[in-house]
């Protein structure tokens, strides 16, 4: 099934208020404050016809100190069993999935769903991090820094080999974008892993003096290799100065105005067959403003989609 497989104005919006992977509580609170910031009425006002598709059960992260190099790993597969079905239904409702957790994890129960339709499917995975660790590696324990990992077969047996085939994607599918191992996030065994990867690498360092044109090339090298793409964003990406509402800030990332020139570019691509945005601690935006800021950003990228269409 082609790109023909959505209505040219149709979304679905998935809420996933769900923290189980994440580091902190808060997350949970992401796609509530971004509806109450009115982003599927501004999307609608627009003209797009938004299929409401609700918000699934919420779940708060809490420490599971028996399981300390998997942490919540059952409370995990529960949330992605619910992403992928979400999924599945916007797909039946020929409608373009945006879905807004939650942290990282949930791009894995997005590309299970996906995969189905779309076999020669592509992730761009806009990130301040890499989250190549497993449980063998992890310092941590937490299933958001080990997301592209699993989804490239490695790790946890219920997560690698979720969905309907293992690994979920190759690594010539994956385009890695603006992470920043400036930041400190990214660990020496993840470091190790992308010296030898066939994933494309575009870090902060090359890309912040034209993130546009950079972007540009990414996609181009990414369609090349793949039929449709699943973009990834998390929010982490962007420089905390800029959005400090991330349980991991990373200093130096992109400005806020820079991500927006890659969401632009990357979803105005016809083969661009969804979006999730992940890593909003709503807790750290007790006034709403960068709740805000956020729907604005993914209104206008989205604004992209529809152009190109």
């Amino acid at each position: 099934m082609g790109r023909s497989a959505f209505d040219t104005e149709k979304i679905a919006w998935i809420g996933v208020p769900s923290s189980a992977g994440a580091r902190q509580a808060g997350q949970e609170q992401a796609p509530q404050c971004l509806r109450r910031a009115g982003l599927l009425e501004q999307l609608r006002a627009e003209g797009h016809d938004v299929v409401d598709l609700g918000d699934l059960a919420r779940v708060s992260f809490s420490p599971d100190t028996q399981h300390p190099r998997q942490q919540n790993l059952s409370r995990v597969l529960e949330v992605l069993e619910q992403v992928r079905g979400a999924v599945d239904r916007a797909i039946a409702e020929r409608a373009w999935p945006l879905v807004v957790g939650g942290d990282c994890t949930i791009t894995i129960g997005v590309l299970a769903a996906l995969a189905k339709t779309f076999p020669r499917l592509g992730l761009l995975y806009l990130d301040g991090d890499v989250d190549l660790n497993t449980p063998e590696t992890t310092h941590s324990g937490i299933f958001d820094g080990m997301v592209l990992a699993h989804i490239l077969g490695d790790g946890a047996e219920g997560l690698s080999h979720f969905g309907e085939r293992s690994p979920l994607l190759e690594e010539r599918a994956v385009t890695l974008f603006g992470y920043s191992a400036q930041a400190g996030g990214i660990d020496p065994v993840e470091i190790e892993r992308l010296r030898d990867t066939e994933m494309a690498k575009y870090p902060l360092e090359e890309i912040r003096g034209d993130v546009r044109a950079a972007a540009t090339r990414a996609l181009r090298a990414l369609e090349s290799e793949v039929e449709h793409i699943l973009m990834h964003f998390d929010v982490d990406v962007v420089d905390v100065g800029d959005f400090p509402a991330v349980d991991v800030p990373h200093k130096p990332g992109l400005r806020l105005t820079q991500v927006q020139e890659a969401l632009d570019v990357f979803l105005a691509s016809r083969k661009t067959v969804g979006l999730v945005v992940t890593e909003f601690n709503a807790k750290s935006d007790a006034d709403g403003t960068l709740a805000r800021q956020l729907n604005d950003t993914i209104r206008r990228a989205i604004r992209q989609r529809r152009s190109s269409a």
